[in-house]
């Protein structure tokens, strides 16, 4: 979907206004992938999904391509994600990333420590600079599906993997050629994909170097998506054309991934606070 579509146009009645009548959040990046953060522990439990479809709109609110939610209990961290157009995610290693640099800075984690999200239970830790996150398994169940279209550019195909959500992953000789602003919701919302699905397009480099552009499922075009690197380094290194630690370029920068003979993976980048506000409710 376009993220200019379905602009909110009143504040959602769902939406209760804290004491103080504003949101507070951090507005956050990893690799140029932006989000929103906010503590439930400050905000309370509010309508999330409606929230996100307000905040991350680029037009008429803070502007992001998804909100993050941070709220502690006796087992720890747990991070959840919703996408601008108000579905719940499963996972999301740019906003894991964010989460990660969030807690560490305030003093909410340190070390290596476990986040609990819908993907289930993930490490994180700073490495210098960068934060290096788990995204968990990647599984990859399909080696070559045909995403031939009536409306596709191309005859494409494509191999599936699973990192806890859905990928689809699509080598081409140059991604600078696709027209992903129509491919890519197209291919996301094929019937093979009943749960629509995340849509990367990869262009080789060497066995250690890739590009990538992605085509987020409920967020558009983004520049750079977390479990999409991990599932296009996996995707690779299943069809023969990857080693298992790959730098990835994207049009928001440069991260590397590795992913283990057994299916683990792991992505290492930036991740940083771009300001802190309010907003009004």
């Amino acid at each position: 979907m376009s993220k200019s579509a379905n602009i909110p146009t009143n504040k959602p009645a769902a939406i209760t206004s804290t004491e103080a009548g504003a949101l507070p959040f951090v507005k956050m990046q990893g690799t140029g992938n932006d989000f929103v953060l906010v503590d439930a522990s400050k905000t309370g439990e509010l309508d999330f999904s409606e929230l996100s479809r307000w905040v991350c709109h680029r037009h008429t609110g803070i502007g992001a391509d998804g909100l993050l939610v941070l709220a502690q209990d006796g087992a720890g961290l747990n991070m959840r994600m919703w996408n601008p157009d108000g579905s719940l995610s499963e996972m999301c290693g740019n906003g894991l990333r964010c989460f990660a640099r969030y807690a560490i800075d305030h003093g909410l984690a340190t070390g290596k420590f476990v986040v609990k999200t819908g993907a289930g239970p993930l490490e994180c830790e700073a490495i210098g600079d960068d934060i290096r996150i788990s995204l968990g398994m990647a599984d990859v169940s399909s080696l070559s599906v045909d995403l031939t279209h009536p409306l596709l550019a191309y005859p494409y195909q494509g191999t599936v993997v699973s990192m806890g959500n859905p990928h689809v992953v699509i080598f081409v000789a140059d991604v600078a050629a696709v027209p992903l602003e129509f491919d890519g919701p197209t291919i996301e919302t094929l019937p093979r994909f009943p749960n629509r699905t995340n849509v990367h397009f990869v262009q080789v480099q060497s066995r250690n170097e890739v590009t990538v552009r992605h085509w987020e499922r409920g967020a558009g075009a983004t520049l750079a998506c977390g479990t999409g690197m991990g599932a296009s380094v996996a995707a690779g290194i299943a069809t023969g054309r990857l080693d298992r630690t790959v730098r990835v370029n994207l049009p928001g920068g440069r991260t590397t991934v590795t992913v283990e003979e057994s299916g683990a993976t792991w992505l290492t980048g930036p991740a940083a606070v771009s300001f802190y506000g309010e907003f009004p409710l």
